[in-house]
């Protein structure tokens, strides 16, 4: 037996998902004390109390500190290394299944009780392809063929499960005019998104078309037969490619693009890297009946997301169980055609007036100052930019954690300090900081070249008034 040692195991299953995992405990090391720490924005001890270990498996549970969560995360980090570079896959059997193992129950640890911060669909697609990718065994051992195809199933659920959200959500997809907004309404624009918002409205609807295409009819191409099911994963991975150029959406597109490479035939690695196959060992009995096992499991599991995606009431990026295994996917259901912008600002005014100086926060990602090019962020997350996305378009009573963060400002916590790109007041706190909501637009391609602006944009409202610490136990 044949086994391509390089790429049909390491390099889409094993490695990509290694980096993934290593960005991902990364991010957990750097922002997770801040955001759902001890004394985070919400703070994962009264979370603990209140929910059981079987809603939220997680070994904090038995103890949790920032101290700890750190050490998780740098463990995590190391793994991810080991898996990353192929290292896990050189020893035995049992060497692998352990690295991934501890992969998957380290990261579900911190997802379970990241709460609000952690509730994105790409936290449970790592999860599940890491946990199918337990189950590839080493680069000398043949990859199980019933693996690739549920890796294949989990990459149908999340690719059709995303089209039918849109065909049942905002008008504008089935009108295919929804890409006229997005661009520049997506949480996170990233440095060519100007220039694909400019594009003329007959390519926006190719896009949407394409989109839709191989969202709804393209992915199920991978369970036919060769060349069909080749040819479907190189679409796949080229719209995933599109997305990943466009916008700046974690490492959603970048996950879903490495699934696709379990579509490819061993041929077409070949002619696409000009490598040999090697020999490679057969899949041990005992193994094929724990696989055959995990089979059977994961059919059972596949009824709830089945019916979601059936239902007309579908539900996007659910899991059905608290270990986040075969889940429900989907993205964008409705789009926002206006972008709305929270602008925090700060001034050292006792007793502030209209013309006080205010001076204003900087996020790492999310727009503000309009001559500000929007960075690329993706495949790394910035969960607290991602999150004041969500809150523009939502009241300051729904967004607890937001007064958490004025208030942590206020009192110039480092932690919250470190989740900015640009704190104005460096030597003290401010005496107020207020929130108020605007509207950006991209700028046309004339008012870039007069101006040097990447976004115009216009106040809207008050979004929280200007608050001390004094009376910041008053209701806001």
């Amino acid at each position: 037996m044949v086994r391509w040692q390089l790429l049909v195991q390491p390099v889409p299953a094993a490695a990509f998902t290694g980096f993934i995992y290593l960005l991902a405990f990364l991010n957990a090391f750097n922002q997770f004390p801040a955001l759902s720490g001890s004394n985070g924005l919400l703070p994962v001890k009264p979370f603990l109390e209140r929910v059981p270990f079987s809603k939220a498996p997680s070994i904090f549970h038995w103890r949790y500190s920032d101290t700890l969560l750190r050490v998780v995360a740098g463990s995590g980090m190391l793994l991810a290394v080991l898996a990353l570079t192929g290292i896990s896959e050189s020893g035995p059997l049992w060497s692998s299944i352990l690295v991934w193992f501890l992969l998957w129950i380290l990261y579900l640890s911190i997802v379970n009780v990241g709460q609000v911060f952690y509730g994105f669909g790409w936290e449970s697609m790592l999860l599940e392809v890491g946990f199918f990718a337990m189950f590839l065994g080493p680069a000398q051992m043949a990859a199980p063929v019933l693996v690739i195809w549920l890796i294949r199933w989990m990459l149908l659920r999340v690719e059709f499960g995303a089209g039918l959200i849109k065909m049942r959500g905002d008008r504008c997809w089935r009108d295919l005019t929804c890409l006229n907004y997005h661009h520049e309404t997506q949480p996170l624009p990233n440095p060519l998104s100007r220039y694909f918002h400019l594009l003329p409205e007959p390519l926006h609807k190719v896009e949407t078309a394409f989109n839709h295409f191989v969202q709804l009819v393209v992915v199920w191409g991978l369970f036919f037969p060769q060349p069909v099911a080749s040819i479907a994963a190189a679409l796949i991975i080229l719209s995933q490619a599109y997305l990943i150029i466009s916008g700046n959406y974690s490492w959603l597109n970048w996950l879903t693009l490495s699934l696709g490479f379990s579509g490819f035939s061993d041929g077409v690695i070949q002619d696409i890297t000009g490598l040999a196959p090697s020999e490679a060992a057969p899949v041990p009995f005992y193994f094929t009946v724990i696989i055959v096992l995990l089979g059977i499991a994961v059919a059972g599991m596949s009824i709830q997301p089945v019916k979601n995606m059936l239902s007309p009431g579908q539900k996007m990026n659910f899991s059905f169980n608290p270990l986040h295994l075969v889940n429900t996917y989907g993205a964008f259901g409705s789009v926002t055609k206006t972008r709305y912008e929270i602008i925090i600002e700060g001034t050292d005014d006792p007793d502030p007036g209209p013309d006080s100086d205010w001076r204003a926060y900087r996020f790492k990602g999310k727009p503000g100052d309009p001559s500000r090019r929007s960075p690329q962020v993706s495949p790394y997350h910035l969960r607290l930019d991602w999150q004041m996305w969500f809150a523009a378009m939502s009241s300051p009573r729904s967004n607890y954690w937001l007064k958490r963060l004025v208030r942590k400002l206020l009192e110039g916590d480092e932690a919250a300090q470190s989740l900015l790109r640009e704190v104005p007041f460096t030597d003290a706190p401010p005496s107020y900081i207020r929130a108020r909501l605007f509207e950006y637009s991209y700028t046309t391609r004339g008012e870039r070249k007069q101006s040097g602006n990447w976004w115009r944009r216009k106040y809207v409202s008050p979004y929280l008034p200007p608050v001390s610490l004094e009376d910041f136990d008053r209701p806001l």
